[in-house]
């Protein structure tokens, strides 16, 4: 499948502005940073919980402990989507009993990945509460999930995809809207 890229939704500046006010609603709504952690889920959640962790300490002056989230083998899809999964790492290397768990990833879409990573959070202790914080919501979920923190709400059709890159991984912050391009047209702008 090729993708054209349909529209620019942030830059690098935009990128920062939304993880900073994503920081500022976690801190508030948290009231501080006691029993907080934060676990990124692979791939770019974990980027993101990186920098989100920079910033709650730029902002309190605080340490947050933080983890590594893989749901790959937890997946409902996992034998339908995978014939060889590629598993990634799980490290938190922290007790979840009592904490107070922000999850973060870089797109909530069906909510089926979220499903999967509150399983697998489940299997690592009982956390007082988990929260949900995602760079974007694009809609169409299959599931009834709803993030607690949103960097931005994007509308798709069927057709398009929101693509987040991190400097980390891709060489530069943006999140673009992407859609499938039919093959008989020639491809213009193509993404990967």
């Amino acid at each position: 499948m090729e993708f054209r890229t349909k529209a620019k939704l942030a830059d690098e500046e935009g990128v920062r502005r939304t993880l900073t006010r994503l920081a500022h609603e976690i801190i508030e709504r948290n009231r501080g940073l006691e029993q907080l952690a934060l676990v990124g889920m692979q791939t770019r959640g974990v980027f993101i919980a990186d920098r989100l962790k920079k910033l709650i300490k730029e902002i309190e002056g605080g340490e947050v402990p933080s983890g590594v989230l893989d749901v790959t083998l937890y997946r409902d899809d996992f034998r339908l989507k995978f014939k060889r999964p590629q598993v990634q790492v799980t490290n938190i290397n922290f007790d979840v009993d009592e904490k107070n768990i922000i999850l973060v990833d870089d797109v909530i879409y069906t909510g089926r990945t979220v499903r999967a990573a509150l399983d697998a959070l489940m299997d690592l202790g009982r956390a007082a509460r988990i929260q949900l914080a995602v760079l974007v919501d694009r809609g169409h979920r299959e599931l009834p999930i709803k993030p607690d923190f949103v960097g931005k709400n994007v509308p798709t059709s069927l057709g398009e995809e929101v693509r987040v890159r991190m400097k980390e991984l891709d060489g530069e912050d943006s999140i673009l809207l992407v859609e499938e391009i039919d093959m008989k047209e020639g491809p213009t702008d193509v993404t990967g």
